[in-house]
């Protein structure tokens, strides 16, 4: 894989508390990477740490082969989209994409090329004309892209650029940045909390806490084979489903022993070195949208009777809450079928497509 930005061993501190210590992290040439994470995990100070916005207190940041650790913003050859769109109210469309590179002495038919170039791209040609306050949310944060656009770099930068949108403009703008990666095929790297954002953008997704990043892998890995109790509980909507209990055997025969249920872990494939040898605390962690209900869960090879507590319609779909094994339990299904609270209903999951975890360490098993 040809390299676009390498981080090596790198550390962020402020007095004595550590935000980042020893993060490594390799981006393929034309790779859309997410930082994804809850708030404080240290996904916007790697950002700013690749943008040159924050010092380092150790490592090297890498961008195209140059090692730019102590370079100024303006010559690492990156554009930055932040959160808050940080127009010039005072400018007009067309002044705002072209004001970075008016300062930078570039020629005139240059600039008029380029600023050409991206409004094209972004279908922002009507609006060249207004002034960001004659803008709604969507098309500022377009102008905000265009204007990282202009500069003509390799790589990317995104700092939650979607967070001040609604919802119906966020997934529009979303759909935009997609269509752009795969027309422009620059290295983006796009910080988010959220996650529908991280799986739907992504190449792959950096799962970040506590300036750790915990798994690196496809929006496909992170959700099937996420590697440790946190990843597992992060990605997901509603969270996994997580039960305590006693797991013994090896291999295909390993059973875990929950709350008045006993589950065989048949098919289940156990991580690299995760293979049970003897009895231990396991956390058994199923997604709601793995369990099926009613008739569809005779077949599955674990099936409880259970009473629907909640049910909550979204549209195409439905969740509900229950308990299994004594623990609040929450399962989605189609909209076709109709529960309500109260209802005694039976439903059924294979424990091949579970998580297992060590409840000592959270480490996937």
């Amino acid at each position: 894989m040809e390299l676009s930005v390498s981080i090596k061993d790198l550390s962020v501190a402020y007095g004595v508390v550590k935000v980042l210590e020893g993060l490594d992290l390799d981006i393929g040439k034309g790779e859309f990477i997410v930082l994804l994470g809850p708030s404080g995990c240290g996904k916007s100070t790697l950002l700013n740490c690749i943008a040159g916005l924050l010092d380092v207190s150790g490592g090297q940041v890498i961008i195209e082969g140059k090692n730019v650790t102590w370079e100024e913003p303006k010559d690492r050859g990156i554009g930055m989209v932040f959160q808050s769109y940080a127009l010039y109210p005072q400018m007009s469309v067309e002044r705002n994409l072209s004001f970075g590179l008016r300062v930078s002495g570039m020629k005139r038919d240059e600039i008029d090329k380029r600023v050409a170039r991206a409004a094209e791209i972004l279908q922002i040609e009507p609006l060249m004309a207004r002034k960001p306050a004659h803008l709604s949310g969507g098309q500022r944060q377009r102008v905000a892209i265009g204007r990282a656009l202009v500069r003509d770099v390799d790589v990317f930068l995104f700092d939650e650029p979607l967070s001040n949108l609604d919802a119906k403009l966020r997934s529009d703008l979303r759909v935009e940045i997609k269509r752009l990666h795969q027309r422009l095929k620059n290295t983006m790297i796009y910080v988010t909390h959220d996650q529908i954002e991280a799986m739907t953008l992504a190449d792959r997704i950096a799962v970040m806490k506590d300036g750790v990043i915990q798994q690196l892998d496809t929006p496909h890995g992170v959700y099937h084979r996420p590697v440790n109790h946190f990843v597992a509980g992060f990605i997901g909507s509603p969270t996994m489903n997580f039960m305590e209990g006693d797991l013994s055997g090896t291999g295909s025969d390993a059973v875990i022993q929950l709350e008045g249920l006993k589950v065989p872990m048949k098919g289940y494939e156990f991580a690299e070195g995760g293979a049970v040898a003897g009895a231990g605390k396991a956390i058994l962690g199923v997604r709601p949208e793995h369990v099926l209900v009613g008739k569809a869960a005779a077949n599955m090879p674990v099936t409880v009777e259970i009473e629907v507590e909640i049910v909550e319609p979204m549209g195409a779909d439905v969740v509900a809450w229950t308990q299994v094994a004594g623990k609040s339990f929450t399962f989605r299904t189609d909209s076709e079928i109709l529960l309500k609270p109260g209802d005694k209903v039976t439903i059924g999951f294979d424990p091949a497509r579970a998580s297992l975890f060590d409840q000592k360490t959270g480490h996937r098993l």
